[in-house]
């Protein structure tokens, strides 16, 4: 499969989202993201890498809103969308504004249809029934296998079935912009590529920016125009997509390559140890 070309164009006038030295902490006692800053260009692909607590999903709640149903908080800097401080709205007015968030672990209403659960994704909209139709054709033409199992319980698809689910609800309320939380968590590889193959459709046919959270590395950066990688609640490093791909620490560190060739589990945890990237 063709990944996406790599763009290394990283215009300011361009941005859609900027994240500038958020600090948040839970319960108001852990510090979980500290000092966290980013750059979304409108019109790209954008990862944000990292392994499993290294704070990657705080980071799009933060920007989403959501912090505040598990007792989290921005207690230090800025998040705007287009120029605009979006703080203080609240997650639905964010969505009519066009940014949106798909889950981790998808959350579909399980016991209504794919269809049903699809057509939650356009409750926000004032635009008729003939737009959102449309819309729900355009969704089955990026995801077939939808349209399918269209009148099947959603409870009762694949996890794969219901990655798609959860995106193509996304795409129902036209997004500008999709907040995408571990998209292969739990998926075969073959059905990974599937699901990336349509984020790059919908990106370049669309026009819809994404801002990816993926423990993937290796896909995710084949994928994406620029990438920034986190580790225990900081940014440790960021740059076009292709260049960290290319980065001994990155191969070695996220991709198990050094010049030796494939590294073992074993020796990867190693470096991982040894490694000191919080200087």
């Amino acid at each position: 499969m063709q990944a996406a070309q790599n763009s290394t164009d990283r215009d300011p006038a361009e941005s859609l989202l900027d994240v500038n030295n958020i600090e948040v902490i839970y319960n108001h006692v852990i510090l979980v993201l500290k000092g966290v800053s980013l750059n979304v260009p409108k019109g790209g692909i954008t990862a944000l890498l990292g392994g499993n607590g290294a704070g990657k999903t705080t980071t799009l709640k933060a920007i989403s809103n959501l912090l505040k149903s598990e007792r989290g908080e921005v207690t230090k800097g800025a998040i705007s969308y287009h120029g605009k401080n979006i703080h203080s709205l609240d997650p639905a007015d964010l969505v009519r504004q066009g940014v949106i968030q798909v889950m981790e672990g998808r959350h579909c209403f399980e016991h209504l249809t794919v269809e049903e659960n699809l057509l939650t994704g356009a409750y926000t909209r004032s635009d008729g029934q003939a737009n959102v139709q449309a819309d729900l054709e355009m969704v089955y033409s990026y995801f077939p296998r939808l349209k399918e199992r269209r009148k099947s319980q959603a409870g009762y698809t694949s996890g794969g079935e219901q990655q798609m689910v959860a995106m193509g609800r996304a795409l129902m309320s036209r997004p500008e912009m999709i907040l995408l939380d571990e998209p292969s968590m739990g998926l075969a590889p073959q059905l990974v590529e599937q699901i990336f193959e349509i984020v790059k459709a919908v990106n370049e046919k669309e026009g819809v920016t994404f801002l990816l959270a993926e423990q993937n590395t290796n896909v995710a950066l084949r994928y994406a125009h620029y990438g920034y990688i986190l580790e225990s609640g900081r940014i440790v490093m960021d740059g076009p997509a292709a260049e960290l791909r290319e980065n001994p620490d990155v191969k070695e560190f996220y991709l198990g390559m050094s010049e030796d060739g494939r590294k073992s589990f074993r020796d990867v945890r190693s470096y991982r140890r040894r490694k000191r990237w919080l200087s």
